[in-house]
């Protein structure tokens, strides 16, 4: 019923060539990672339950969530090869404002829980209005009386979180171990990132790395990504990107973005796999329509240069936009600089400036761009000014290289 999912994601490196053409250029991220420079792997977050395709009883991911900010991408080199790919410090979601005020399960609901039909769950559908409590007994009395292996991982996320009951790391172990105990996959991953995190318990990554395996191995394509992280990172499991990539393939088939975009990296270096341009870039696509912001900016860029796909320019300065405005400066950037060239857009130095000046605040500095701002009139200067102090929510007295745009992070490190 329920599980983690991990919003991991490879950093990217995209470099765009200051000629005069402007003409932007598509690196990807480095997906082998130099013997001296191991990335690090993945880190859980917390994840709201859903319900596997396969199974009658499992609705859609609930929509209670805050929204996802943008994954943090590190400054890219100018040059051609990229920084080592790290996994991204994951974010944790909240939930939602203005959720139903607590209520108890009744008589009749805990009767009808026991008794539901095959399509009926009404754990769920409690858990989905934010009737935590509710939620909490209806799996409780499923758990205790009908030994209900989704009641019992609603429990664990339940406990987990904190929602309809107070916050219990070592309950939650316990109700995911015994549905992970009689064969569920989405316990077994859960119950993976609780150890691998140290969540209840000291950190135990060999542990973690087990039940990721064995979760894996019953479809889970959650667990098959970060398995892979663990592949590609070679430190808790011998490297082996073949393998790697045969994780990354199967939960990319799935749906999963990070799978799809971290699988595009490994097909554009022949990672693992055999160089492929084309599917990277069909990667790509898919991971920029599941949401994932990296994988917009690089799709975005093989569209603007037709690499692998129909060049579309109008199709890419959209994406661009749309990466922009999630906060990734690498997207700012490229954005700022079509703008103020007019290359594929018509020209709109101001607001194209406006986006250098964003993206500067994230570390994404750019000299030629430097060079048209410092050019502008001291009117068009002030305008430049006000829009990107209007974007940051500052005023334009305050330095905006210490601003953050809004719903977004400030560039830190990935944890160790």
């Amino acid at each position: 019923m329920t599980f983690l999912r991990i919003f991991t994601s490879l950093t990217c490196c995209v470099m765009l060539s200051a000629g005069a053409s402007a003409q932007i250029s598509l690196v990807p991220p480095a997906a082998i990672p130099p013997a001296a420079s191991k990335p690090t792997p993945p880190k859980p977050r917390k994840h709201t339950p859903v319900r596997r395709p396969a199974e009658a009883k499992k609705p859609k991911e609930t929509p209670k969530e805050a929204p996802k900010k943008p994954a943090e991408i590190k400054k890219p080199a100018e040059a051609v090869t990229a920084p080592p790919t790290t996994p991204a410090t994951p974010l944790v979601k909240q939930q939602s404002p203005g959720l139903p005020a607590p209520t108890d399960a009744t008589a009749e609901e805990i009767s009808a829980a026991l008794n539901e039909g095959a399509n009926v769950d009404m754990v769920y559908g409690a858990y989905q209005r934010g009737f935590y409590r509710t939620a909490f007994q209806l799996a409780m009395a499923r758990a205790q009386q009908k030994n209900d292996t989704n009641a019992m991982t609603m429990l664990g996320e339940l406990y987990s979180n904190g929602q309809g009951t107070k916050r219990d790391y070592a309950k939650a172990i316990e109700w995911y171990k015994r549905a992970a105990d009689l064969g569920d996959r989405e316990a077994m991953f859960s119950l993976a990132m609780l150890r691998i995190d140290g969540r209840g318990s000291s950190p135990d990554r060999e542990a973690g790395v087990k039940l990721l395996a064995s979760s894996a191995k019953l479809g889970e394509p959650k667990a098959a990504y970060n398995l892979a992280m663990f592949y590609l990172d070679g430190q808790t499991l011998p490297q082996n990107l073949t393998r790697a990539a045969e994780l990354l393939r199967t939960a990319a088939d799935a749906g999963s973005p990070d799978a799809q975009y971290a699988l595009a990296t490994f097909y554009k270096e022949g990672t693992g796999v055999e160089k492929d341009i084309d599917k990277s870039v069909r990667l790509l696509q898919a991971a920029s329509v599941g949401g994932n912001v990296p994988a917009e900016v690089e799709y975005a860029i093989a569209l603007f240069n037709g690499t692998g796909t129909t060049k579309n320019q109008t199709a890419a300065v959209s994406l661009l936009r749309k990466a922009a405005r999630q906060g990734n400066p690498i997207a700012q950037n490229r954005l700022a600089r079509v703008l103020v060239l007019g290359d594929g857009v018509a020209m709109d130095k101001i607001n194209g400036l406006k986006w250098h000046m964003v993206a500067k605040t994230s570390g994404k500095g750019d000299l030629m761009l430097d060079e048209a701002l410092a050019h502008l009139s001291p009117e068009d200067h002030a305008k430049v000014e006000a829009a990107a102090a209007k974007w940051l929510g500052t005023t334009v007295n305050e330095p905006l290289t210490s601003a953050t745009p809004k719903g977004t992070q400030s560039p830190k490190a990935p944890a160790p």
